[in-house]
């Protein structure tokens, strides 16, 4: 049995892949900062041990693995250096870990961490799966024949993995202390096609998916056009979204899912079309697409009282755009309350516009303060920078608590990439009478 260190543990690939392996009987610890993360409550449930940051933590029989946040001149790499002992970064380790199984890699600027719960909860009840999702979820099964993982193209750290079947949902400018533009965006997606194995499962919709390049053939599916799989017919009711699938134009199936809106249509046809690719009985396929409970942080959802209270990561234009017609599609007759904490001072700057043409499609919209990344603490830019593009926005500071009577009856979206949920802790702590 090897013994690993994880520097960085409470990372939601980093937590996720130490509940993988301590799930194959490992012996797994790590370490991190003494603040709480949503991510170490399936560390703590497993009884994994979470230290504080210490050189003492590494000795010469451990297999340490390094979070992408650390660089050489944390204390702990400097000890395992100065010792001899190999630091694996992550994206290295799992893209090693991966092979040993016939793995899928789900990539995409956005609909990832959704796409990879999905794929896991189908392909699970077919065969032994193990997986890896974004949101720090993760499962290890020792007998596996597959090992579904989120893959991010954040500093191309996709291009670690050579996995069996790629799952592309789009592609989308975001990153911008990284990428250039859309088309380095692109070019990065192109090269991670270029390194699968068996097929890519690609998203027919988007423009630059249909001008990808592999050696392997790509398997297109979409709602708009004539890809290898569509979606048709679709309509709504109060057990979710019903939908007509078409292979090659020749009708396959109806299925239900719970969820909202064209993009969780798009993300149930991806996960349809590599399961066909595998073989999967429809039966299985229809049972688990209709009972998927959702990943942690995507649409979650609380009732209070008349109101709905929704935790979502949208820190994309895009992704705010999709949770906002969710949110609408779901309850037609509430008024839809976007409260958005802006994720980095380079993605607010990069798509100030976006974020406001986007947000404004809310009823009421209500800013939190600009959350700086561990690269950024602070910019010039300010979340007034935002509100001035925004008819009727108004700010929300950290001591501040949402008037629980002037939004009766409606469903208040909290979303970002930061903390933002804290808010929503606060607000339901101070209203938990009402409810």
């Amino acid at each position: 049995m090897t013994s690993y260190h994880f520097i960085g543990i409470k990372g939601s690939g980093m937590s996720a892949l130490a509940q993988i392996l301590h799930d194959m009987n490992e012996e797994v610890q790590g370490s991190d900062v003494d603040q709480h993360f949503f991510t170490q409550r399936p560390l703590e449930e497993r009884g994994i041990p979470i230290l504080a940051f210490d050189k003492d933590n590494v000795n010469n029989n451990q297999e340490i693995v390094a979070s992408a946040a650390y660089t050489e001149d944390h204390e702990e790499i400097q000890q395992a250096n100065a010792m001899g002992v190999k630091v694996q970064p992550y994206p290295t380790f799992l893209g090693e870990f991966a092979s040993q199984y016939t793995s899928i890699a789900v990539t995409g600027a956005h609909g990832k961490t959704t796409t990879t719960g999905l794929l896991s909860h189908v392909l699970g009840a077919f065969r032994p799966t193990s997986y890896l999702i974004g949101d720090g979820t993760g499962k290890g099964e020792q007998d596996s024949t597959f090992f579904v993982f989120e893959a991010c193209e954040y500093r191309r750290h996709f291009l670690n993995y050579h996995p069996d079947y790629a799952i592309m949902t789009n592609i989308d400018f975001d990153h911008p202390d990284y990428f250039k533009n859309v088309e380095d965006v692109f070019d990065a997606f192109n090269q991670m096609a270029s390194q699968v194995n068996k097929a890519i499962i690609a998203c027919g919709d988007d423009e630059y998916l249909q001008a990808l390049n592999a050696p392997v053939p790509i398997v297109y599916y979409g709602i708009e056009g004539k890809h290898d799989f569509n979606a048709e017919n679709i309509t709504t009711d109060e057990k979710g979204t019903h939908f007509d699938v078409t292979i090659r134009g020749d009708f396959f199936e109806r299925f239900t899912i719970p969820g909202y809106g064209k993009h969780h249509v798009l993300n149930a046809l991806a996960v349809i079309a590599l399961c066909h690719y595998e073989e999967t009985p429809v039966s299985v396929m229809k049972d688990q697409l209709a009972t998927f409970p959702g990943v942690k942080r995507r649409f979650t959802e609380k009732k209070w009282g008349s109101q709905v209270l929704i935790d979502d990561y949208a820190h994309h234009p895009t992704e705010i755009r999709a949770t906002i017609e969710s949110a609408k599609a779901k309850y037609p007759n509430k008024d839809i309350v976007a409260i958005f904490q802006p994720h980095t001072f380079t993605r607010t700057f990069a798509f100030l516009q976006d974020f406001a043409d986007s947000l404004s499609e809310a009823d009421h919209v209500y800013l939190c303060d600009i959350f700086g990344s561990t690269r950024e603490k602070q910019g010039q830019l300010t979340v007034e920078d935002l509100q001035q593009r925004i008819e009727n926005a108004q700010l929300l500071k950290e001591d501040d608590i949402l008037s629980h009577t002037k939004h009766e009856d409606s469903v208040l979206l909290f979303m970002g990439a930061g903390d933002v949920s804290k808010y929503q802790k606060r607000y339901e702590a101070q209203f938990s009478n009402k409810v």
